[in-house]
């Protein structure tokens, strides 16, 4: 199974090239693994570290939320994309 590190690399790859878009986190575990849905609460876990070195924004219908905490569907970005 993929470790933090490479969560990490795939979250901030699809962060730069989805620049001025957002993407779905399990994106960036589909990339990682065929059995990918194991690997979300690790994703989610990175996410919110992201976040609070600011180099990640998490939405939930538009709004902003932590990756860690937010229930259900979340999008991932740079935090330059977030309007």
């Amino acid at each position: 199974m993929a470790d933090a590190a490479a969560v990490e690399a795939a979250l901030l790859d699809l962060a730069a090239r989805r620049a001025g878009r957002s993407f779905c986190p399990s994106e960036a575990a589909r990339a990682l693994a065929d059995d990918w849905r194991p690997l979300m609460p690790l994703v989610r876990q990175v996410a919110a570290r992201l976040q609070d070195r600011g180099a990640l924004a998490a939405t939930q219908k538009g709004r902003p939320v932590r990756a860690d905490a937010a229930r259900g569907p979340i999008r991932l970005s740079r935090p330059d994309s977030v309007l």
